[in-house]
């Protein structure tokens, strides 16, 4: 069995470690605005979060351009801007919600749709924010292919496009058609 290069494997740690710091610097934010009540300072830690994204685009595209082969990874990392970019303001949102619930005796998060046009309408709106995911993928794909320049050693990159493509496809009919679907169930 072939061993992964090691390039992708640092790729995939620098992914998880975006991640993971998406969380931790949302977390912060969330404990300064409420439990220590510097609001000001959360919002300038709020700030910082698209700095992961930026990173990690410019490692990406600084690897390939000293040389490393396009990986499934260096696509992935595009992948991830592109989903963080168009879902990460709704992730800040929903863990806001949820922490001034517990925490700062909030209201209820307002919870999605699930039955009727509200609720197709709602999945439709994910799913349109799937295809703004998997354009700025596809257009940071572009980017980095602007940087290697088109061979043989840009498929793995040249592929996303079909992963994106993909991903729309499957989103459309496990989101909003399915929900078109079954949304006038009875409750059970």
């Amino acid at each position: 069995m072939p061993l992964m290069p090691r390039e992708s494997q640092l790729l995939y740690v620098l992914i998880l470690a975006c991640e993971l710091g998406f969380w931790l610097i949302l977390l912060a934010a969330l404990v300064l605005r409420y439990l220590l009540r510097k609001e000001a300072l959360s919002r300038v830690l709020l700030l910082g979060l698209p700095l992961t994204d930026l990173l990690l685009l410019a490692f990406t595209a600084l690897d390939l351009r000293a040389g490393a082969s396009a990986t499934f990874a260096h696509g992935l990392a595009a992948a991830y801007i592109g989903f963080t970019v168009a879902f990460g303001g709704r992730a800040v949102k929903w863990a806001d919600a949820h922490f001034a619930r517990h925490f700062a005796a909030g209201p209820p998060p307002v919870k999605p749709p699930s039955r009727g046009w509200a609720a197709v309408r709602y999945e439709f709106n994910l799913w349109g924010r799937c295809v703004l995911a998997c354009l700025i993928t596809m257009a940071l794909i572009e980017a980095l292919l602007q940087v290697l320049g088109t061979s043989d050693a840009t498929q793995a990159l040249l592929d996303w496009h079909k992963h994106a493509f993909g991903c729309i496809v499957f989103w459309f009919f496990f989101g909003p058609v399915w929900t078109l679907a079954t949304a006038w169930r009875r409750p059970g």
